[in-house]
């Protein structure tokens, strides 16, 4: 009895350091119960190719925009009115920037994430990338955080420290370790920068820098190229000297970095006009400035692969192909602190091919004939080469 006694004793901090996790998640997630964190182990390769999938749906650039973001989700059938995951084994690709021009950043997270858990548990998956503002945010760029980006992870910061409080109390108690402090290393004040914005400022480089609480829980699970059937997945852009480097190192490296197991990661990477997640070669909106012939050289290398399907630059004429649909542009600045766009998604599907979901009401009637859209369904079909948008599907 004994035994049993000192077992229950020291399980406990164990036990309530998981409820707090929990507590917290659900204060700050705006009510979403969550299980504990997983974080990846660092030696456990982040998965880099995924099979064809019966049904694929590509989102763009969400920017902090929490409504606009379940509007696309719904768009495309993969959430009730619960905003519980319906989409059976669909496999969903949202292609990075979350982070930034929005209030709800933290909010989406914890959504993307209850999502994935859902969709696993019925063969479905959600894939989330890194965008250049997720690195941006890593490396404490701030350059396009919102007033309300700060709030919301000073709200984030106060539940965290009440639970950091609460677990070094247990820790005390059952002779373990204390968390460390969230701020080591943070100066107090920042140059140029408003004394009203410090404490948002401190709070959101702690929560974001490698090893941060929000980028090793989140960010670290991140892909920064994925290729899915024959479609490849990438934030801005991919040239010879990435597809040389592998795909998987590029993962790998992006991780290791956001979970402060290495330094900085090389520039052409993610940083600079080149890197993968900030290039424009073959998303500027006139199809005449697309370097084509790249591009084509690029996907030759990847076996198997057809398109390139990418976000990072504001398509105002809504979803579209240039470069015989080789290169597919989805973002279309949804985000109120974009272009508050009308919600698109991309979907591929094995039967019906690639066609675009929209929510824009000008499409909804005149265009379904010229683009043999199926009235039952209330779908468009085809992708045109900036050309007319798909047929509207109400959210």
């Amino acid at each position: 009895m004994e035994s049993q006694a000192n077992l229950t004793c020291q399980n406990l901090p164990t036990i309530f350091s998981s409820f707090v996790d929990t507590f917290v998640d659900f204060s700050v997630s705006g009510g979403l119960f969550l299980p504990p964190p997983i974080t990846p182990k660092p030696q456990n390769p982040l998965q880099t190719i995924f099979p064809s999938p019966t049904r694929l749906i590509a989102i763009g650039d969400i920017h902090g925009d929490f409504q606009k973001s379940k509007q696309s989700f719904k768009l495309a059938g993969l959430i009730d009115d619960h905003d519980k995951w319906c989409g059976g084994s669909t496999t969903v690709v949202q292609i990075g920037d979350v982070l930034d021009r929005g209030g709800e950043e933290l909010k989406i997270l914890y959504f993307l994430e209850k999502l994935k858990r859902e969709a696993a548990k019925v063969n479905g998956n959600l894939i989330t990338m890194n965008g250049n503002h997720e690195i941006m945010n890593v490396d404490g760029d701030f350059r396009y955080v919102t007033k309300e980006g700060l709030k919301e992870f000073q709200d984030w910061a106060m539940w965290y420290s009440v639970g950091i409080d609460m677990k070094n109390l247990c820790n005390e108690l059952g002779e373990k370790g204390c968390v460390k402090d969230l701020f080591k290393g943070i100066p107090l004040e920042f140059r140029g920068v408003r004394p009203e914005y410090f404490e948002g400022i401190r709070i959101r480089i702690a929560a974001l820098r490698p090893k941060g609480p929000i980028s090793e829980r989140f960010l670290s699970k991140n892909q920064t190229v994925v290729v899915v059937g024959d479609s490849v997945f990438v934030h801005g852009g991919l040239l010879p000297k990435h597809v040389d480097y592998g795909f998987e190192n590029v993962n790998e490296e992006v991780r290791d970095w956001i979970c402060g197991l290495k330094g900085r990661v090389s520039r052409d990477l993610v940083r600079g006009k080149d890197s993968i997640v900030w290039l424009r070669r073959f998303s500027n909106e006139l199809a005449k400035d697309c370097d084509c012939s790249t591009l084509e050289h690029v996907l030759a290398t990847i076996p198997g692969a057809k398109r390139m399907i990418m976000g990072h630059t504001i398509q105002e004429s809504g979803i579209n192909g240039v470069c015989g649909n080789q290169a597919i542009r989805i973002d279309v600045g949804m985000s109120k602190g974009c272009t508050n766009g009308l919600p698109e998604v991309l979907e591929i599907d094995r039967y019906k091919g690639l066609r675009i979901l929209t929510s824009n009401p000008l499409y909804q009637n005149g265009k379904e004939a010229s683009l043999d859209a199926k009235p039952k369904d209330g779908l468009g079909f085809l992708l045109p080469e900036l050309g007319p948008k798909q047929v509207e599907v109400k959210a």
